[in-house]
């Protein structure tokens, strides 16, 4: 018995020990965001914005949503034009969005109306785990408007 519960300890340590490794092999990295932000102003370019941010939504469009990286784009005074992961916030003035201590949207128009593009740490909801967790948000505007795209930490 006393083995038994030995190699049961041993086995659930071992899963603890583990499970964090895979689960960080599965998020995403910093120049992963960047590229698809880069595939994104791509893709406007080329498309023009409308029909780029139909494709930002488009959940099985891969070439912008990757495990738990997704795009998003925002006009200078808030409003949001396309929300990979969240559509019903499309259409919406989101300046006010305060998420713990920081007004997301507002920090990521700070950055974008000051250096044209850069990067926003906040708390978000991971689409991948549903959990609360630092982000950290790749933002680059274009024309009267920006998108961005973020990891999990």
């Amino acid at each position: 018995m006393l083995l038994l519960r030995r190699s049961i300890f041993i086995s659930l340590f071992s899963l603890l020990l583990v499970s964090p490794v895979f689960a960080a092999g599965d998020r995403a990295s910093p120049d992963e965001a960047v590229a698809m932000v880069k595939r994104g102003l791509s893709y406007i370019k080329e498309n023009g914005k409308e029909k780029a941010f139909v494709e930002f939504a488009n959940k099985s469009n891969k070439d912008f949503h990757d495990r738990d990286l997704y795009l998003f784009a925002y006009d200078l005074n808030g409003v949001n034009l396309s929300h990979g992961n969240n559509p019903k916030m499309n259409g919406k003035n989101m300046i006010d969005l305060k998420v713990g201590d920081k007004f997301v949207v507002k920090e990521m128009l700070a950055v974008v109306k000051s250096a044209g593009k850069g990067w926003v740490e906040y708390q978000w909801p991971n689409p991948v785990t549903k959990m609360l967790e630092t982000k950290s948000t790749y933002v680059e505007k274009v024309d009267d408007y920006f998108i961005g795209c973020g990891v999990y930490k």
